[in-house]
């Protein structure tokens, strides 16, 4: 399907409404609209949850329910990947920012940083969350960093959940950064939900690339939905059946979509 750029018209709509890709609800606004709707919400330390929804985080969601359900309650759903930006303009002709974890993270931190908004980074190692804090003070000197927690790697128990949650409570955070990988991060910004007053953001690997730890594609790839496999030549052994599985399943399932809504 071609679309005319010209006739593909701006997004322009509210929170309540999203467009629904293979599983997932995702919401449609500009990039500089879901800054403002998260940083208003950090300022008034609103209990809000925030979801980067690439083609991993689809098909996860198809295959489960729970996770599905889970990323579907959050308060905004986020285009992360392009292939997902690309499915919304062929399915719904509208013209979507993408709106990348990575990029996400660097434009809140600087707004944090400059409106006086406290983060708290959970999840990951200590190694991890101390050279990510580092690296966060280096590169935004007035950024107030309210804690750092590294859970254990396993189930938390439900002690557990109430100690880490009125932790980062009374750290007076506005911002929690989630670094535990999808789909963990986010069922646990789901459970969290009501509990922590604050915008829980599931980042990921994005603040890995942050502090360092690796390495993001180039601009080029970036641009044409090439990151998945400048990741893959990174990480073959680990993410070769991942891709070759995920990619063919959303090719198929947008292929279905797109046929089905047509009739």
């Amino acid at each position: 399907m071609i679309l005319d750029e010209k006739a593909i018209p701006a997004v322009s709509r509210s929170l309540s409404e999203r467009l629904h890709l293979i599983s997932l609800n995702l919401s449609p606004g500009s990039y500089s609209q879901l800054q403002d709707w998260i940083i208003n919400a950090a300022h008034q330390r609103e209990s809000r949850t925030v979801c980067c929804a690439n083609v991993h985080m689809v098909i996860e969601a198809k295959q489960n329910p729970a996770i599905a359900e889970a990323v579907n309650s959050a308060d905004w759903v986020t285009p992360d990947g392009v292939p997902l930006v690309w499915a919304l303009r062929g399915l719904y002709g509208l013209r979507q920012d993408r709106i990348a974890g990575m990029d996400l993270a660097v434009s809140l931190l600087q707004r944090a940083a400059d409106e006086g908004i406290s983060v708290f980074f959970y999840g990951s190692t200590p190694q991890v969350l101390e050279r990510l804090s580092q690296t966060c003070l280096e590169r935004f000197p007035a950024l107030q960093i309210a804690g750092v927690l590294s859970p254990p790697f396993r189930k938390t128990t439900p002690g557990e959940d109430n100690t880490i949650s009125k932790q980062i409570s009374d750290s007076g955070a506005g911002l929690v950064l989630v670094i535990l990988g999808c789909p963990k991060q986010e069922l646990w910004m789901a459970q969290m939900r009501g509990r922590i007053p604050a915008v829980m953001i599931g980042l990921g690997g994005a603040l890995l690339v942050l502090a360092g730890f690796q390495t993001r594609a180039p601009l080029w790839m970036q641009q044409n939905g090439l990151e998945w496999l400048f990741r893959l030549a990174q990480e073959p052994r680990r993410l070769f059946k991942r891709y070759a599985v995920t990619n063919s399943l959303y090719i198929w399932y947008v292929g279905v979509q797109w046929i089905t809504q047509r009739r």
